[in-house]
């Protein structure tokens, strides 16, 4: 046996390792969510076996409320006693009644003990409302958001850090170019502010893939000054054939790891973009999604996005 005692020299950010939550399928209701009134047992509302499962594996942090949802999400709909209901365009055009929001997404990381992190609405919100949503959830002074938040019962301030602008705006996040999306994340995130000792750590929406001219344009474009990371989301499937998640033959399996195999590719040329433009690394590559892909299963919603995994899934995690 060699022990390497110099090995361990570099820190793996912990971070890494964090987790997504969308208003999708039963991910939050029925999932997380059962409500105050449930027989299923429930702190506030919040599975308290959902809770214990995840515990065990220590999610540093969690992503809220998309996603593609998140950029037709509004948030004022999601606070206080009355809370009108909306249609999920995204995701099955299900009734989403609004019963899990803000509050409840902040009592949900404060029991699992980790880190929130909310993505802000840039294809179907304004500027003031994303701006007004940071006040509510980190000014501690007198204000009309700080006093609302008192009003739906938390005095005081959260103290969040991390704050994504947007989610996928080259798709169902606006359909914008590159060049149209670092303009807006200018203009968003100028309002988005540091309250007291409390920095954001502000997330651009990065690229798809290997979409390297998106990169390429937002480094160019948004000062780094303005943008602490940048995202990156890649997903093994052939959109236009993802095929089944259960049946499938060995060259549908090899098919599905060799994709895997990209993603290492995708981060290292998505990386050589941003070291060039930022030398110093300031700012950070966020990959906040990836994964498989396939078809979903038959007799369920396909907007619920239900497939069952497989030991060809656990290899590509």
């Amino acid at each position: 046996m060699v022990l390497n005692a110099g090995a361990g020299e570099e820190v793996i950010s912990r971070h890494i390792y964090g987790h997504f939550s969308e208003h999708l399928g039963h991910c939050i209701y029925g999932g997380y969510w059962v409500g105050y009134d449930s027989p299923i047992p429930n702190t506030k509302g919040i599975r308290n076996d959902v809770v214990e499962a995840l515990k065990k594996i220590q999610i540093p942090n969690l992503r809220w409320p998309g996603g593609c949802f998140a950029d037709e999400y509004h948030w004022m709909d999601g606070i206080g006693t009355e809370r009108p209901k909306m249609v999920n365009t995204h995701w099955g055009g299900v009734t989403e009644d609004n019963s899990f929001g803000t509050h409840e997404f902040m009592e949900l990381c404060e029991q699992l003990g980790t880190e929130p992190v909310i993505c802000g609405n840039v294809g179907s919100g304004t500027i003031k409302e994303m701006s007004q949503w940071v006040e509510y959830i980190n000014f501690d002074g007198i204000s009309p958001m700080a006093d609302l938040r008192r009003a739906n019962g938390h005095d005081k301030a959260w103290g969040l850090k991390y704050w994504g602008v947007g989610n996928e705006n080259w798709g169902c996040g606006g359909n914008m170019t590159a060049e149209f999306y670092a303009d807006q994340y200018r203009r968003y995130a100028t309002f988005c502010r540091n309250y007291g000792e409390n920095r954001l750590f502000k997330i651009a929406g990065g690229a798809n893939s290997e979409d390297y001219n998106w990169t390429e344009t937002l480094m160019t474009n948004i000062p780094h000054r303005m943008m602490n990371g940048l995202s990156l989301h890649y997903y093994t499937s052939d959109w236009s054939n993802k095929g089944s998640a259960t049946e499938f033959g060995e060259d549908r399996y090899f098919d599905v790891l060799r994709r895997c195999l990209h993603i290492e590719k995708a981060i290292d040329r998505h990386m050589e973009i941003m070291d060039k433009y930022d030398p110093e690394k300031r700012v950070a590559l966020v990959f906040d999604e990836w994964g498989t892909w396939y078809d979903v299963e038959p007799g369920t919603n396909p907007g619920f996005l239900f497939q069952q995994n497989s030991m060809r899934d656990a290899l590509v995690a």
